[in-house]
């Protein structure tokens, strides 16, 4: 019987059990589906900030099947646990929900007759749906980076010692972002690096044009940036855009 505590204490035979459901396996998928209703609750609350009732609450289905969604997506090479994958996923699905949910309402009350007293109200409606917006964007960043934060202690890395070495110049920078997609783009460096945890800078040196020297100093911050290209982050890979 798979029950959550033994699937979360061995990780290993948790993603055998999703390749198992991505070839097809229904009964394993049903199965897992039950077993981690609580993970996906318990995911879902953090989102509503309040208690979630399975049997009550439109927001657990919807978790639910984000889950599902979850194992039939997720592919390991991505370089996060299935677990933390699916965390995302089911978080994300539940703010957009929330968020259709909320355009319905402020479509209703805009479509609905206005009282002369009332005219002002599609203006408010429209600040209020920014206002949530900004909110919900908010919150996708800040789960993207609590996230990334984990990730990067995997790699013996961590915020406050980026923030010391990354790269003063603006074009340094971009050369180092361009470095950390071609690590990432690479099947063979991409497999290494996920493997090894580190860079492996004698054969990245012959796909790049950057001296070894250079990859040498910059080498935390190129695996910082691999790490978010190779991970689910939306806002953060946005942001790297920006940087080059």
């Amino acid at each position: 019987m798979i029950t959550h505590r033994s699937a979360m204490d061995d990780k290993q035979r948790l993603e055998d059990l999703i390749e198992m459901v991505q070839a097809g396996n229904e009964e394993v998928q049903n199965r897992l589906l039950k077993a981690y209703q609580p993970f996906v609750a318990k995911s879902v609350s953090d989102v509503c900030k309040r208690y979630i009732d399975p049997q009550i609450d439109d927001e657990f289905s919807v978790g639910l099947l984000a889950f599902n969604e979850a194992m039939l997506s997720y592919s390991a090479d991505k370089g996060s646990s299935f677990l933390s994958f699916a965390r995302l996923v089911v978080k994300r699905r539940v703010i957009d929900y929330i968020r259709q949910e909320q355009n319905k309402t402020a479509a209703v009350s805009i479509d609905e007759p206005l009282e002369e007293a009332q005219l002002e109200n599609p203006s408010e409606v429209t600040a209020a749906k920014a206002i949530y917006q900004d909110q919900v964007d908010s919150w996708y960043r800040r789960e993207e980076i609590r996230d990334l934060q984990d990730k990067l202690k995997e790699y013996k890395l961590s915020f406050e010692e980026l923030t010391v070495i990354s790269p003063k110049h603006r074009d340094a920078r971009e050369s180092a972002i361009r470095v950390a997609r071609v690590l990432h783009e690479n099947e063979f460096l991409r497999s290494y690096v996920l493997k090894k945890r580190k860079i492996p800078i004698k054969n990245l040196v012959n796909y790049v044009d950057v001296s070894k020297k250079t990859l040498e100093r910059n080498r935390k911050f190129i695996l910082a940036i691999f790490i978010i290209l190779s991970g689910d982050y939306i806002y953060l890979k946005d942001y790297l855009k920006g940087l080059g």
